[in-house]
């Protein structure tokens, strides 16, 4: 591990908004293992609705939210420390009492949150994991795990540039009959949403851009979003769909021809 990581990883050891429990350090003792439960209790302080943003990477949307909603808590979840590092700090430096950083496999959430405990997920700009459905974040898999924290209903937000995970998730939203509150395969580019409620989730959805999401924008990209409320009831079937594969490189971005596909 380079210096410059070391460095961060000390100082996010110091940082009170910082928790970081890997599946290696995974110990019945672990300080963050007694969170679950007791987020609002013991770190917030306060009963306001608690979303967590999925591979939240830099931290900046993260940090962006908690910022123009002060009312709400946010909490960012990645594996990658070095990256959450940035938004830690910048929440540190600002100090922002309603963001929180857990860095960790997000399969693991189950241990660190209680049933009921979480009101809603952002998911924004994910690998979207071509190759296997279990390793995408929109999966029936990861849905029966969020199931395990979130509350009944809860909305869950998808925000990529990925044509492949956009298709893939409206058919596994549609194989399962979930709930849908807006879907768009170009989010700048819908002006006039149809009711007041969908007008509402499009501005909330438009009001930040991720680092990425600038990227994506400038090479002409359109950003896809879909917004969608998941019950607990019901078995979740995964879709049985055969999808184009993306013509750009998922994490890289460049962009490829078919050929060398």
């Amino acid at each position: 591990m380079g210096k410059n990581k070391l460095r961060k990883f000390a100082e996010m050891a110091q940082m009170d908004c910082v928790f970081q429990c890997g599946a290696r350090e995974m110990l019945p003792d672990s300080p963050v293992l007694a969170m679950r439960g007791e987020w609002r209790n013991r770190f917030f302080h306060n009963d306001h609705p608690l979303l967590l943003e999925l591979g939240c990477g830099h931290g900046d949307y993260t940090v962006g939210l908690a910022r123009v909603y002060p009312d709400t808590n946010y909490i960012g979840v990645d594996i990658k420390g070095a990256r959450m590092w940035a938004g830690a700090k910048q929440a540190t430096a600002e100090g922002l009492t309603n963001v929180a950083f857990l860095r960790t496999n997000i399969e693991m959430l189950p241990h660190f949150f209680a049933a009921d405990e979480v009101d809603g997920l952002w998911i924004t700009f994910p690998d979207p994991q071509m190759k296997k459905a279990t390793k995408r974040l929109t999966s029936t898999y990861f849905m029966e795990r969020y199931r395990q924290l979130l509350r009944d209903g809860a909305t869950i937000h998808l925000k990529t540039d990925s044509p492949f995970l956009y298709t893939y998730t409206r058919a596994m939203i549609n194989t399962n009959h979930l709930p849908v509150l807006c879907d768009t395969d170009d989010l700048y580019g819908l002006n006039s949403p149809q009711g007041a409620q969908l007008s509402t989730i499009m501005a909330d959805a438009k009001r930040l851009q991720t680092h990425y999401e600038h990227q994506w924008l400038e090479r002409g990209l359109t950003i896809k979003y879909l917004a969608w409320q998941l019950p607990k009831q019901g078995t979740l079937v995964e879709p049985d769909i055969e999808i184009e594969k993306d013509t750009y490189r998922s994490y890289g971005r460049n962009y490829v021809s078919q050929a060398n596909h």
